[in-house]
């Protein structure tokens, strides 16, 4: 398997990361590495217990990034230092349990059979969610629906979180470009990769109770319209 990095954004996980790391070193692939990346908003025991796993493997390195303005920023930080690094494959999921470690191997996979993306789908068959209030997926399948209709992407999820990519599709952008920093990020980055060779791959969310913002909705209304014209700024050819 070619070098591949699992980039997690973690702020108070205490309570799941080690289980989180624990269940994806068991997996057992030897070129398999996890760069957990967290900021200043972390205030609990999550990076001592991120350090003590970094003693233990060379599986695992802590990336805190203090300049960080929230979680996106955290998964584009941890996109540059596996680059730079030598992945030939990357991979972000969530650190806190929603996303599950025993679906790796299909992302791992799918990468493997040539797939330049790959997407976590919570709506294909086979795919689901638990422990998420009725509407936080009722926004998650309706921006789908409305993110298809005025970007003509045809993907069953535009906003999960878990996707894995080629080394070249993340090399191809300018990270610096992106115009959201909320969830939007993984609508916007599905469109960008529109044209890419990708695919769907069944997950399992385990969602949690979460504050709802409306400036939230209104902000990844604003980021939708504009996504067609600040593609260019973002692919580099």
């Amino acid at each position: 398997m070619k070098k591949t990095i699992i980039v997690m954004p973690i702020a108070n996980e205490e309570a799941t990361i080690g289980k989180v790391l624990d269940e994806i070193l068991s997996l057992g692939y030897d070129n398999l590495y996890i760069y957990p990346v967290m900021d200043n908003y972390s205030k609990d025991k999550t990076q001592k217990i991120v350090e003590e796993f970094e003693q233990k493997t060379d599986k695992v390195k802590l990336i805190f990034y203090k300049e960080s303005y929230g979680v996106i920023s955290c998964y584009l930080e941890g996109f540059r230092h596996a680059l730079k690094d030598g992945a030939e494959r990357i991979i972000e999921m969530d650190g806190g349990g929603s996303h599950l470690p025993a679906e790796l191997p299909q992302f791992i996979e799918k990468l493997e059979e040539g797939y330049d993306c790959v997407w976590g789908s919570r709506f294909v068959t086979g795919g689901g969610v638990s422990n998420h209030p009725l509407y936080r997926r009722i926004l998650s399948s309706g921006g789908t629906v409305l993110a298809n209709a005025v970007l003509g992407t045809r993907l069953k999820d535009m906003t999960s979180g878990f996707e894995g990519f080629q080394r070249r599709i993340l090399e191809n952008m300018d990270l610096d470009k992106f115009l959201s920093k909320g969830h939007m990020y993984q609508t916007e980055m599905r469109y960008y990769c529109r044209n890419y060779h990708t695919i769907e791959v069944p997950i399992h969310y385990v969602g949690s109770e979460s504050s709802f913002r409306m400036k939230s909705v209104t902000e990844a209304l604003r980021i939708l319209f504009e996504l067609k014209r600040n593609e260019k700024s973002v692919m580099k050819k």
